[in-house]
């Protein structure tokens, strides 16, 4: 209890340190949100109206702690920039709301891409004696590695998209329309994702599996009679998942973030293409909320990670 205690409260903090800092830094940046949602036609005194509205003539202190006593209580606020009607501004959680299935549906598809294939990889390619199998391999996965995401996107696109025609590039099909369409458009930008991480993943869990064969442990276990399986898939793997599991962390809360880049190349109406958005728009309570919620899932995933290592690896005692 006193492990989870200290992780709740370095959780806190740091959500109120990185909320203050994003708060605050977007007070300072040059240009008038009143300007930018009225335009410069606008009368002073329709300028004066909505800076009172906004709270915008309190304090910038005042103005966070307000917003956060907001937040607490589940109000996001509204967006400066999108509106359900001409008198009407949407809310912040309503407009996320909308985005966030899109980014969780992506990444979990990306994740179970990720692990069914590369766990086997990994595990295939370490306990292969095939000089050929380990050439071909370590190539692969180099090259997988070297390739940059979004011209990986791009090749996804031109390869399946418009030679094979397995999608249509572009179009994009709502979940609210059609789940099993949003699918299968989903699964291409998935792809994109998941395949320098399936390469880096492989490797990763290779490197460790062979350092762990020359550990003491394996001689021990072969010693006292356990079957080469056994010492594979009984000790070895399980040893060697260790250090994955912190990389399999950094990925997951990498995607489940937002994939920014992958989202602008399939056009896909996520947490990150509205991010990129909103920072054009200068949408501050729409930015603010979307680097709470990737400071949020961080910490988070990485506070998970810490769970399963004691799951994995029960002799980690608590600090």
């Amino acid at each position: 209890m006193r492990y989870l205690g200290k992780k709740i409260i370095t959780l806190i903090m740091t959500l109120f340190l990185v909320s203050a800092a994003a708060f605050l830094a977007f007070q300072i940046i040059p240009g008038d949100v009143v300007t930018s949602i009225l335009g410069t036609e606008a009368t002073p005194e329709r300028e004066e109206q909505l800076r009172e509205e906004l709270g915008l003539n309190d304090p910038p202190v005042v103005r966070y702690f307000h917003w956060a006593a907001d937040v607490l209580r589940g109000d996001l606020g509204v967006s400066y920039r999108y509106s359900k009607n001409m008198n009407e501004m949407m809310p912040v959680t309503e407009l996320i709301g909308d985005k966030l299935p899109v980014t969780l549906w992506l990444a979990a598809l990306s994740l179970v891409l990720i692990v069914v294939v590369s766990i086997p990889l990994g595990v295939l390619w370490a306990k292969s004696s095939s000089r050929f199998l380990d050439v071909s391999l370590g190539v692969a996965t180099q090259t997988a590695m070297a390739i940059p995401s979004f011209f990986l996107g791009i090749l996804i696109t031109y390869l399946f998209g418009i030679v094979f025609r397995l999608f249509a590039p572009g179009g994009y099909v709502s979940y609210k329309q059609s789940f099993t369409g949003f699918i299968g458009y989903l699964l291409f930008p998935a792809l994109s994702i998941a395949i320098p991480k399936i390469a880096m993943t492989a490797r990763f869990l290779r490197n460790s599996m062979l350092t762990e064969f020359g550990a003491d442990y394996v001689r021990t276990a072969y010693g006292k009679g356990c079957t080469k399986r056994r010492v594979m898939y009984g000790h070895v793997l399980r040893n060697a998942l260790m250090p994955v599991v912190t990389f399999l962390g950094m990925i997951i809360a990498e995607i489940v973030a937002g994939s920014i880049v992958i989202e602008q190349v399939f056009g896909l109406p996520g947490i990150g293409r509205l991010l990129i958005s909103s920072i054009n728009n200068r949408d501050f309570p729409v930015v603010e909320i979307l680097i709470l919620y990737i400071t949020f899932v961080v910490i988070f995933v990485y506070f998970l990670v810490d769970i399963l290592y004691r799951v994995i690896d029960p002799r980690i005692s608590e600090k």
